[in-house]
């Protein structure tokens, strides 16, 4: 067991180094990561919480809120090699599910939408990165591999490898399904996108007709 825990925490450390290029030693990365220290606070509680240790495990996620700016609901399963990005604002619901190798910027939420006790907050999949500033609400799945830009409202099930964005978030495109992806710069956006199809297309309507219009003449 002990080994097993050690294990994990050497794994979490090692997720930092990979999924943030500023972490340059491992006394930074234990001392100044608050995302890490978040993770570790919530493993503690979650355990207490699986123990049926209901109040001591919220005063902890209580007390690592404080502490991070994080809100982690002890409830919440989260997977390996999980890393929040900078990490204030975030908030993460009590029945969340959270894979393995996911990646989780600043102000993203993870609420709920219903006042019934059971099922009612995301559930992401493996390889997810979630920008900062997306609100993801109810009890709805992100697929294996799928990005959601920042500032997104997801209401909806995402698929897999899909890229979601804007308000309510709407698929923008697919995309190869990476580990490690942190080029959110080159999301499309499907409004652009739409509005230059309706331009590319009117402007080939307008060439059509001066070419009829010359022929006539």
């Amino acid at each position: 067991m002990a080994i097993s825990f050690l294990k994990t925490l050497k794994q979490d450390i090692q997720t930092v180094f990979k999924k943030d290029p500023a972490a340059r030693s491992i006394w930074e990365v234990l001392f100044c990561y608050p995302g890490l220290h978040a993770l570790w606070s919530h493993r503690f509680a979650h355990a207490l919480w699986t123990h049926k240790l209901r109040f001591p495990a919220r005063l902890l996620s209580q007390c690592n809120r404080l502490w991070t700016q994080i809100e982690i609901h002890p409830g919440a399963n989260i997977g390996r090699q999980f890393f929040i990005d900078h990490g204030a604002g975030v908030v993460i619901g009590e029945t969340a599910e959270i894979g393995n190798n996911v990646l989780m910027y600043q102000g993203v939420v993870l609420g709920g939408t219903s006042l019934n006790k059971g099922k009612r907050h995301p559930s992401i999949e493996d390889d997810v990165v979630i920008g900062a500033g997306a609100i993801l609400l109810g009890p709805i799945r992100i697929g294996a591999g799928a990005k959601i830009g920042a500032g997104s409202v997801v209401i909806r099930d995402v698929p897999r490898e899909k890229t979601v964005v804007g308000v309510p978030a709407r698929i923008a495109g697919e995309h190869e399904h990476l580990l490690v992806d942190l080029e959110h710069a080159r999301l499309p956006d499907p409004l652009m996108d739409t509005i230059q199809h309706i331009l590319d297309t009117q402007k080939r309507i307008t060439d059509h007709i001066k070419k009829l219009e010359a022929r006539s003449r």
